[in-house]
C-alpha cells in the first residue's frame, strides 16, 4: 500500500541508480482512481535553463497506480513533502479541474526521458 511520505527506489535511468521517488499526496478521483503527486530526486536531466545545464530534481508528476506499480522496487524511507511539488502541482490541479491536464501512465524512468526531450525541444 503506498502512502504519503514514502520515499522509493525504482527502475531508474542508467547514471540515476540512486535517485528516488517521494510520494508528496494522493488524490482520488472517480474517474481514474488514486492519483500519486510524485516528486524525482537524484536524476540528470539536460536542462539548458539551468547555469550548470543539469536539473537534478523533478518536482511534480501527477501519476497513476500503474506507474508506481511498473517503477517502485523498494521502500527506502519516509520524508516531508518536497515544498516545490506544490507550484507544479496548482498549476496541474487548476488544467484537470478544467479537463485540461491528466496523468501519467508510463513508468517513472519514461516520465524523466519525456520531460528531457520536452525540455530541450528547440
Amino acid at each position: 500500500e503506498y502512502a504519503e511520505g514514502q520515499v522509493w527506489s525504482y527502475q531508474t535511468r542508467v547514471g540515476e541508480e540512486t535517485s528516488t521517488v517521494l510520494i508528496n499526496k494522493i488524490e482520488t478521483n472517480d474517474k481514474l482512481g488514486k492519483i500519486y503527486h510524485i516528486s524525482l530526486n537524484g536524476v540528470k536531466v539536460k536542462n539548458p535553463h539551468k547555469a550548470d545545464g543539469v536539473s537534478t530534481e523533478l518536482p511534480h508528476f501527477p501519476v497513476s497506480d500503474e506507474t508506481l506499480k511498473k517503477s517502485l522496487t523498494k521502500l527506502v524511507g519516509k520524508s516531508a513533502p518536497n515544498p516545490d511539488y506544490i507550484e507544479g502541482y496548482t498549476i496541474w490541479k487548476e488544467a484537470f479541474d478544467a479537463g485540461e491536464a491528466g496523468i501519467f501512465t508510463i513508468s517513472a524512468s519514461e516520465i524523466v526521458d519525456f520531460i528531457e526531450e520536452a525540455i530541450n525541444k528547440q
